[in-house]
Parts: C-alpha cells; sequence; structure tokens
C-alpha cells in the first residue's frame, strides 16, 4: 500500500507541473477532496484571516501557485497528497468551474438544467475542457474577463449546478480521491478553456439589490407580481421528467427574492397541473426554503 500511495503522489505532483506550466494555479489535495497541507493556524482562537501573509504553507487555494519549484514545495511538504486542486478566478486563465451534479435520486438532471438556461437566455457552452468526476458528474472550464468576478455558488444557477469561481478551486484531472479518478473526457485534453458567454456570465454574477423605493429600484410588493408570473410559467412548461427539478428551482428563486411564501401556493397549483401531487410539491418547496435559508454553506470548497 506504502508503495501505490508513493506512485500516487508522484503522478498528482507530475499532473500538478503540468498544469501549472499552462498557467494554472494549483496546490496538493488529499483523498477527501481537501488541501493537504494542515493550517499553520490550527488551534489558534476563530477567526483567523491570514490567507498565507504569514508566509507559510497550509492556507488551502491561497497555497495555490504556478511556479514549478513552489508547487514541488508544496507536494514535498504533503507527501500523502493524492490529487491537486486549481485555484479559479486568477490570472491569467481566470477560470470559472462549472460542476454540473448528477443526483438521479432526486431527479436532478443539472445537464438539462443548464441546456434550458442556454435556450432560455441565448447562449451555447462553446468545446472546451471537460472533466469527468468519480460520481459521473462533469466539470465544464470556462474562463471569465480580468473586470468581472465570479462568486462561488451551489445551487443557485439551477438545482445540481455549483458555480467555482474567485477564491473556489476545482480538483484537477489525474487527481484521486476516496472515490475514484478524476479524468478529462475524450476530444477535450487538447482544447483550451472556452470563454464564458456573455449571457451565461451575466447569470452568473447577479447585479446588487438596490434598496426598496431607490430610484431605478423595485419595491418587494413589484418583485413577485413580475418575477413570480415568470417562475409560474417556468414550473407549467415542465415536462414529465423535468418537474420536481423545474419546480424546486423556480421555489429557491422566489425564497432568495424574499416571496417565496407568498408565490408557495401558486407553484404548488403550477406544479399539480403538471401531474405532481400536492404533497410532493409542497415536500419540493419546502427543501428550497431549507436550503435557501442554509446558503452560508456556499463557498469556496471544492469541486
Amino acid at each position: 500500500m506504502a508503495t501505490i500511495d508513493r506512485q500516487t503522489a508522484t503522478l498528482a505532483l507530475a499532473h500538478a507541473l503540468a498544469a501549472a506550466g499552462r498557467g494554472l494555479p494549483v496546490f496538493p489535495l488529499s483523498a477527501t477532496k481537501l488541501p493537504a497541507l494542515r493550517s499553520p493556524h490550527h488551534g489558534e482562537q476563530p477567526p483567523v484571516r491570514c490567507r498565507g501573509e504569514c508566509g507559510l504553507p497550509g492556507h488551502g487555494v491561497h497555497d495555490a501557485t504556478t511556479d514549478p519549484a513552489a508547487v514541488r514545495a508544496l507536494f514535498a511538504a504533503a507527501p500523502r497528497a493524492t490529487g491537486y486542486g486549481i485555484a479559479c478566478g486568477r490570472a491569467p486563465h481566470r477560470l470559472v468551474g462549472i460542476d454540473l451534479d448528477i443526483d438521479t435520486a432526486h431527479g436532478n438532471d443539472s445537464v438539462g438544467a443548464l441546456q434550458q438556461l442556454a435556450l432560455q437566455h441565448l447562449f451555447t457552452i462553446p468545446p472546451t475542457v471537460t472533466v469527468l468526476t468519480p460520481s459521473g458528474g462533469r466539470h465544464l472550464w470556462l474562463t471569465g474577463p480580468a473586470d468581472t468576478t465570479v462568486p462561488n455558488s451551489a445551487g443557485r444557477l439551477a438545482p445540481g449546478i455549483d458555480v467555482r469561481g474567485s477564491g473556489g478551486y476545482l480538483v484537477g484531472p489525474g487527481s484521486v480521491t476516496a472515490h475514484g479518478r478524476y479524468r478529462l473526457a475524450p476530444g477535450t485534453a487538447h482544447l483550451p478553456p472556452a470563454p464564458c458567454p456573455r449571457a451565461l456570465l451575466r447569470l452568473l454574477t447577479p447585479p446588487p439589490r438596490r434598496p426598496a423605493g431607490a430610484p431605478g429600484g423595485t419595491t418587494p410588493t413589484e418583485i413577485p407580481g413580475r418575477r413570480g408570473e415568470g417562475l409560474i410559467q417556468f414550473v407549467l412548461a415542465a415536462h414529465e421528467g423535468q418537474r420536481n427539478t423545474r419546480l424546486f428551482w423556480a421555489a429557491c428563486r422566489a425564497y432568495e427574492h424574499g416571496f417565496g411564501d407568498t408565490l408557495a401556493d401558486a407553484l404548488t397549483a403550477a406544479a399539480v397541473r403538471t401531474g405532481l401531487t400536492k404533497q410532493e410539491a409542497r415536500a419540493a418547496i419546502a427543501s428550497a426554503e431549507r436550503l435557501t435559508r442554509g446558503r452560508g454553506r456556499e463557498g469556496d470548497g471544492p469541486a
């Protein structure tokens, strides 16, 4: 087992160096997909706000570098690393990762949800680097412009779609985790990360909300009437196999904007018209409410 571990670590370093050579900042990961180096501030009284300013390794994504000597030093300090992370949002590529999860147990069709968004907002995903995950999902690599910061999010774009932007990271292809190996999808290894379509970029970087009553803004009572109708129509347009996904997504958007309780009955009625039972619809809406209230979990974790 020790020999296999050394071979895995050696391969992880080789893949990380190759990625760094293409301008992608990297750092070592453990088999849990978490940073392989322990924080030098372990045991200190929180909050600890150091992002590597202390000069010591062990700051996760903030350790990421393209310098080959620095990459080797990081892996030497983490001899049991089995993979590597790629920092998103960093020059020169300013990588944006679209993580499409597969969750058949809950009826989430993330690929279909992304296709629906593309049709609705008139964009196409260009051929780009695609990484296949051990769970059957995939990561799409896109690049963002220098003047735009893409935030991390989990399920905000649509159920099953996570986004990794500034401060987040992707597990690099060739990494080995407790659940299997990350690998490049056939036919994409030669591709560079493609520019993120402008329409998709607008969805990933929602404008800041204006205070209620501010010039050019909207009041809370205006929002449900305008956006709520669109969400209801979105649910009504669901085909079999999309009903739970569309209802959940619409309910998440409603609760995020503060009118989920107001729209819950109308969303339930729309879902029942598509073929769901009232109990199924209520359960999906309740799940959306719980998720949006716990959105503090979104952040800079791996994908």
